[in-house]
């Protein structure tokens, strides 16, 4: 009876001791983006700025995942929509100017030039054009429709 009553007063204490313990652990800080991407562009710096859409990518001729994502958004180009590949080589300065610190970087802007939709690595197909599919849909008009990608 004695010996109960002793593992049971031990395994209390583990208890106690245990959430002691976790009471004093600081909380995690707020997430933070590894690779932040603009919020906005200034649709005068790109391509067809009259366009609805534009789909901007930044890549770098040293990147390896670059050419595929390329050949994934070129058939997105049409009259609504302006694609534009921007190297870091040939365009430092708008790779700069935004804060790309990483690429490949896919950034589908408005017509105003909020960024709407951002992929950072190498993304499918499928990925960029239902984000553009869904931001382009008639009931998309609110910036809370944005879909967080």
């Amino acid at each position: 009876m004695i010996a109960r009553a002793l593992i049971a007063a031990a395994i209390a204490s583990a208890a106690v001791g245990v959430a002691v313990l976790i009471r004093r652990r600081k909380p995690d800080g707020p997430p933070v983006d590894s690779f932040p991407t603009p919020r906005r562009l200034r649709r005068d710096d790109f391509p067809r700025p009259d366009a609805p859409w534009l789909v901007a990518f930044f890549s770098s001729s040293t990147c390896g995942s670059c050419p595929d994502l390329a050949a994934k958004i070129a058939p997105l180009d049409s009259s609504e929509v302006a694609v534009v590949e921007l190297t870091y080589q040939d365009e430092r300065e708008l790779h700069d100017r935004y804060g790309i610190s990483a690429v490949p970087m896919v950034i589908v802007a408005d017509t105003e030039g909020v960024v709407r939709a951002a992929f950072v690595g190498p993304t499918s197909a499928t990925d960029i054009w239902a984000a553009l599919a869904d931001l382009r849909a008639p009931d998309a008009d609110t910036p809370d429709s944005t879909p967080a990608i």
